[in-house]
């Protein structure tokens, strides 16, 4: 195995709080109980980004993503002192893409402003529906006027590079429903739209207790009719649930998907780093209990070095979610594996009419967008 070549680098900074826990919401995110401890976390936030940085090789970070949790629960401040305190630890490339999630209430809106000249150049906004009735479903603090008026909120502080989370899918929703939603956020013009259905998590109030979804038949006409509808409106679908207008995709997200290199800070928070000079591969992964991660001793939770038998599923996996596929030199450039590896599970994915190949680039049929798990498991 050789050592992958100039993997682009990301940084992942995960705030875990929230004002209380959706009953869908498998991540790592802790219901807020007293006054957030931000200038202790963000201290163990710069800390560990100095740790991490010792195996990162120097490369300069094309890309920061802000999640959680609710980001947008911490102050403007506190954001403008993480994001200096990243510049003065590392360099970042010329127009760096800069993400935060946020949620569409009253009091989040009233700190887009703050959140933009902290450094913020894309705003990523929890919307999940219009319909309040969803809404209170869904567990959601804001309501549907709340979740319509955000986006005219960024937009008129200056954001334009703005994403919606919408979810299909949802209790009790038929197919009118969820286009109604669906056009609702279309005609607002984000430049990006992450669409996906809800699904239940192990680990959740919903699988605890499972609502009524719709049924498959439902579903399928939700995605066929939603993705024409898209597609009619100029988004052009790059990954399995991801939809941009030319030149929006996210940064970020596509460094994931082409198996890039990534640091993760924060409570729970998950990286990804490749070694420039043996090429070893490693996961790496945080404690998920931040009282637990803002102390030095505890902050760390483990590591996985990847193997060579294991790094083909690992880049299909990422790389098959998307829609134009992945070139033969990535997958050699990232893994540092020849491609005679994955050869035979190639020519079996192709042979079952999962993949095709043009030229250099491998892609999924339509029969394999649809049968995905069942195509990226001949790499297991």
């Amino acid at each position: 195995m050789n050592a992958p070549i100039d993997t682009p680098l990301s940084l992942y900074i995960h705030i875990p709080w929230c004002v209380r826990k959706c009953p869908y919401c498998d991540f790592n995110s802790h219901a807020q109980r007293d006054e957030l401890p931000e200038q202790a976390y963000t201290a163990a936030l710069l800390e560990d980004l100095e740790q991490e940085l010792k195996d990162a090789g120097g490369r300069p970070i094309e890309s920061i993503f802000i999640g959680g949790g609710t980001p947008s629960l911490f102050s403007s401040e506190t954001l403008s002192a993480i994001l200096d305190g990243v510049r003065q630890r590392a360099d970042l490339v010329d127009m760096a893409e800069i993400t935060m999630e946020a949620n569409p209430g009253t009091f989040e809106q009233q700190r887009f402003a703050g959140f933009r000249e902290a450094g913020v150049n894309r705003l990523s906004i929890g919307v999940q529906s219009f319909s309040t009735e969803q809404l209170i479903a869904l567990g959601r603090i804001h309501n549907g006027e709340e979740a319509y008026s955000a986006i005219s909120a960024a937009r008129a502080i200056g954001f334009d590079n703005i994403n919606l989370d919408l979810m299909h899918g949802l209790p009790g929703q038929n197919v009118e429903l969820a286009l109604h939603d669906l056009n609702t956020a279309i005609s607002l013009e984000p430049d990006h739209l992450s669409w996906y259905q809800l699904t239940i998590e192990p680990n959740t109030e919903f699988n605890a207790r499972p609502p009524t979804l719709p049924v498959d038949e439902i579903l399928w006409d939700i995605q066929e009719q939603g993705m024409a509808r898209l597609s009619e409106a100029g988004y052009q679908q790059y990954e399995v649930s991801a939809y941009a207008k030319p030149g929006r995709q996210a940064r970020h997200n596509l460094n994931y998907w082409q198996f890039g290199d990534y640091i993760g800070i924060g409570a729970g928070a998950h990286g990804k780093l490749s070694s420039q000079e043996d090429g070893i591969i490693t996961r790496r992964w945080k404690q998920k209990q931040p009282k637990a991660y803002m102390t030095a001793e505890g902050r760390f939770g483990g590591e996985q070095h990847l193997t060579a038998d294991e790094l083909p599923f690992e880049f299909m996996l990422n790389a098959l979610r998307l829609t134009d596929g992945f070139s033969l030199e990535l997958f050699t450039q990232r893994t540092g594996l020849k491609l005679s590896s994955v050869q035979p599970q190639l020519d079996e994915a192709i042979a079952k009419d999962l993949l095709e190949q043009q030229g250099p680039l491998i892609r999924p049929t339509t029969h394999g967008r649809l049968f995905l798990n069942n195509l990226i498991e001949l790499f297991l």
